[in-house]
């Protein structure tokens, strides 16, 4: 296929190719073959809701204990104090209200945009107010987000500060501190949290908490410990539930180990408590899918709807994805379509899914036709989106756009992590500047976010490229003694990248 003459089509006009169709109740019948072609035309929107009038219903607000709503709601009380000092009164707690609001309101908006520096920052304003009250809610989802932001050091710290304020610690805290662990590869502090666990009697381990330690060691391909688990969560009479083996089969599948995966879903079937599901269907396919073994991946498929397992909107994103990267636009423009006639709606993930396969290919008009056609329809970006167009353009040696990315995704307000960075920093090499690959290295680690393997694998083969071996000795001795940075506390907009 012409890549040049190629646009994605998303309208209805587009005609199916032959590929495994989902059986389900919501149609009676089923795309045609015949020939596929595609071709630009705009996305249809999918249907809008009825309008509401529930807008007119004015809602009375039932206050919490010990919140004050400003004013009084008694009628049976006639006697009135000076209005004067009423006045005052009011506007003092009115003040006072509205500073608890702006502190919590700044904390929530600072944790839903994945701002963790941020976020602790003003976390720490909160505590220093009269009126601030430890809660386990507010620390549990600061943990959580500083172990999805790779800062397992500061979630301890966090843990710690919560037990000296006079906070119970929990199973759940335990295992979101745990997770912290997990979610950057540090095995062994994840096991001592767990022994920390064991040996407090009112935070038992439970089957999440094993189930996160599973799927660490299934990423590393520890089976050893899997297996160690697996016998201590039997001693402690825990049974390993749907998502424990939907874990373990995906690690066996990314391991090439497919009897070991076949026999884990061979007891899930004959099981009573722990049947396979849609995300079993989902992380099965999407083993044979990464792996671009698309028969089997469809084979995979048409056994689960024959078990009777219906796909959901993931179960074709993955399908989407798996045909983009062998480039079998027809196939992923077919599904994409059969989601429309279903009514399964397109997320950003299936956005995602498209961009990356023509950013993979160096596409950048198709690539950049879906990304304005996502923007459109009011689907929002995420990093994925922005990494993945900062790969395609890199690709397609449009350094410009690279940076006009970088600018677009800091005007989102898009999250950047050291994938992102690790985007740029590809992009950078394959344009041989080195100078601006060096500046983003360092606005990185100044913004506090880890470099892997990934980012100095980058740098490494740049600097290869061009004969810099003293640049390479002194990347893989920082590689090698390259700490959290838990000491060094900078922020700078994801703007600045490239000033």
């Amino acid at each position: 296929m012409d890549m040049a003459s190629v646009s994605l089509t998303f309208s209805s006009s587009i005609v199916p190719s032959p590929i495994p169709q989902p059986k389900c109740t919501k149609t009676p019948t089923r795309p045609q073959v015949s020939t596929f072609r595609i071709t630009h035309c705009a996305i249809s929107p999918p249907p809008s809701k009825p309008a509401s009038n529930s807008s007119s219903v004015v809602k009375k607000k039932h206050w919490k204990q010990g919140e004050f709503p400003g004013f009084s709601q008694s009628e049976g009380s006639t006697r009135r104090g000076p209005i004067k000092n009423l006045k005052k009164k009011l506007e003092r707690k009115n003040n006072a209200k509205a500073w608890v609001n702006t502190v919590t309101e700044a904390l929530s908006e600072r944790m839903d945009k994945k701002q963790w520096l941020q976020a602790l920052e003003v976390f720490d304003m909160l505590k220093e107010q009269s009126f601030y009250q430890p809660k386990e809610g507010t620390y549990m989802k600061l943990i959580v987000l500083l172990g999805k932001s790779g800062q397992p050091h500061r979630a301890r710290q966090l843990f710690t500060t919560m037990i000296e304020e006079g906070c119970d610690p929990t199973p759940e805290l335990y295992t979101a501190l745990l997770a912290a662990y997990c979610r950057s590869n540090m095995i062994d502090e994840a096991f001592s949290i767990l022994n920390e666990m064991k040996n407090h009697p009112l935070c038992q381990p439970d089957v999440f908490t094993y189930s996160t330690l599973v799927k660490v060691c299934v990423d590393a391909f520890k089976f050893e410990l899997v297996e160690l688990l697996y016998e201590e969560m039997a001693q402690r009479g825990i049974r390993p539930n749907t998502v424990t083996q939907n874990i373990v089969l995906n690690g066996y599948g990314k391991a090439g180990m497919f009897d070991q995966m076949e026999k884990v879903l061979s007891s899930m079937l004959q099981s009573t408590d722990c049947k396979p599901d849609v995300w079993t269907m989902n992380t099965i396919i999407s083993v044979f899918g990464n792996m671009g073994q698309v028969e089997m991946m469809e084979k995979w498929y048409e056994k689960f709807r024959n078990f009777g397992i219906e796909p959901e909107t993931r179960t074709f994103n993955i399908l989407i994805g798996s045909y983009g990267k062998k480039r079998m636009y027809d196939k992923m423009s077919s599904v994409m379509e059969y989601m429309r006639k279903l009514q399964f709606p397109w997320t950003t993930s299936t956005y995602n899914n498209v961009i990356e396969a023509f950013a993979v290919a160096g596409d950048d008009k198709n690539m950049e036709y879906t990304f304005n056609q996502m923007r459109s329809e009011g689907m929002r970006a995420d990093t994925k989106t922005f990494c993945c167009l900062i790969n395609g353009f890199a690709n397609a040696g449009l350094f410009h756009k690279v940076i006009s990315s970088v600018h677009l995704a800091a005007k989102l307000e898009i999250p950047v992590n050291t994938a992102f960075y690790n985007a740029v920093l590809s992009a950078c090499a394959k344009a041989e500047d080195l100078m601006e690959m060096e500046r983003v290295f360092t606005r990185m680690k100044d913004n506090q976010s880890q470099p892997d393997d990934t980012t100095y694998s980058i740098m490494i083969e740049a600097y290869r490229k061009e004969g810099m071996n003293d640049k390479i000795y002194y990347l893989e001795q920082e590689k090698q003694t390259m700490i959290t940075g838990d000491d060094k506390i900078l922020s700078q907009p994801e703007d600045e990248i490239f000033s």
